[in-house]
């Protein structure tokens, strides 16, 4: 059977939420520079673009799932800035540590906050937000786990979900195993990067688990360089 045939649940390093230290701080400087390098970060502000198209409003909420060292909410802040509309965002990691990080690292924005937080708690649950994001972190669960989370975010975001994850696929692993073992100087990057590919979704994925949360409502699209964007309206 091919690697590629199903989701390997092979756990990360990154998965050890008391991981820390310059490690940790070397891999999310290098993600910083894949995911902009790659034009990851688009599939998301993409997303983005649609649900504020779709349901104007003065203002809006977003909450940052999984945010690790906070580069999709500079990112998200840029966004916003551009467009001149009013957002208030939250970055939400169970990474006690990874939050550190991110606050050091956004120092310079105003207005941001920050919430260690267990994303299958009750707590989670209980505040509300306008929209939610999560990119490069539902494919660190297994199916079963994200048809409890995907249900928890429907109960959490008011509008709508705009997930960014990887598409499991030779091209995708053999290339970033290469860059990886190339460019990267830190063993978390050279280990997960190839892993998370084998961990992340095909089309059909996203379409079973989807049904499986009894979510209907939803888009799937492929982007470069082997992205899904899975906008999901609440």
């Amino acid at each position: 059977m091919s690697i590629f045939s199903q989701r390997s649940y092979q756990k990360e390093i990154m998965d050890d939420l008391e991981y820390s230290g310059p490690v940790l701080e070397q891999t999310l400087r290098e993600l910083k520079t894949i995911n902009r390098w790659l034009g990851g970060n688009q599939v998301t502000t993409n997303g983005l673009d649609r649900l504020v198209r779709d349901f104007p409003q003065s203002s809006y909420s977003i909450c940052d799932v999984g945010c690790g060292g906070g580069d999709m909410l500079r990112v998200m802040h840029n966004w916003a800035k551009s467009r001149k509309l009013q957002v208030k965002l939250t970055g939400v990691d169970a990474n006690p540590n990874t939050i550190e990080l991110a606050k050091k690292r956004l120092a310079d924005l105003d207005g941001i906050d920050w919430e260690v937080q267990n994303v299958f708690s009750e707590e989670f649950q209980k505040g509300k937000t306008d929209m939610l994001t999560c990119t490069l972190f539902t494919h660190h669960f297994t199916d079963e786990e994200l048809v409890t989370l995907f249900r928890s975010f429907r109960k959490k975001a008011k509008l709508g979900i705009i997930i960014n994850d990887l598409h499991r696929n030779p091209v995708a692993y053999y290339s970033i195993r290469f860059l990886t073992r190339l460019f990267s100087k830190s063993p978390m990057v050279q280990h997960d990067g190839p892993l998370s590919v084998l961990r992340a979704f095909s089309k059909k994925d996203w379409e079973r688990i989807l049904a499986l949360a009894d979510i209907k409502n939803y888009r799937i699209s492929w982007h470069w360089a082997f992205r899904w964007q899975v906008s999901i309206l609440v």
